[in-house]
């Protein structure tokens, strides 16, 4: 395994990661929530949700905001669409099996020394690692 250097961009990482880790905690601190994005999706219509509707309108327009200021990222997708649809069922099954998404889990979780969230981002790069693995 190799990085690109030429697009290796530490800054913007490091800066959206600290994004991230703000907007969990202040949803944490100010709501008592915990950010599990597959939580909050299936609980959108539930009574008291504006904050769940807030939150995933922030996750459908910022990379409208990101296409305005950066312009369209190269995206380059190699699968055919029925594989990509099979994928987004077996990892929406996998956050209901697992109590979770990698968000509630790897961000959430593990933040709090949750041995439940440790043990599922375990499962999730396993899976992720043996996937590509087989895949290549």
């Amino acid at each position: 395994m190799s990085i690109d250097l030429a697009a290796f961009t530490p800054g913007s990482a490091a800066f959206g990661g600290l994004i991230i880790g703000l907007a969990v905690s202040a949803l944490l601190l100010l709501n008592g929530r915990i950010a599990g994005i597959s939580g909050i999706l299936a609980n959108v219509f539930s009574p008291h949700s504006g904050w769940r509707i807030a939150f995933t309108g922030g996750l459908v327009i910022s990379p409208w905001i990101y296409f305005l200021i950066q312009g369209q990222p190269d995206v380059v997708i190699a699968a055919d669409y029925p594989l990509l649809i099979v994928a987004g069922l077996l990892v929406g099954f996998g956050t209901r099996l697992g109590s979770g998404c990698t968000s509630g889990h790897g961000i959430c979780g593990m933040a709090r020394l949750s041995k439940r969230s440790f043990s599922a981002v375990a499962v999730f790069m396993v899976s992720a690692f043996l996937t590509v693995w087989l895949m290549k």
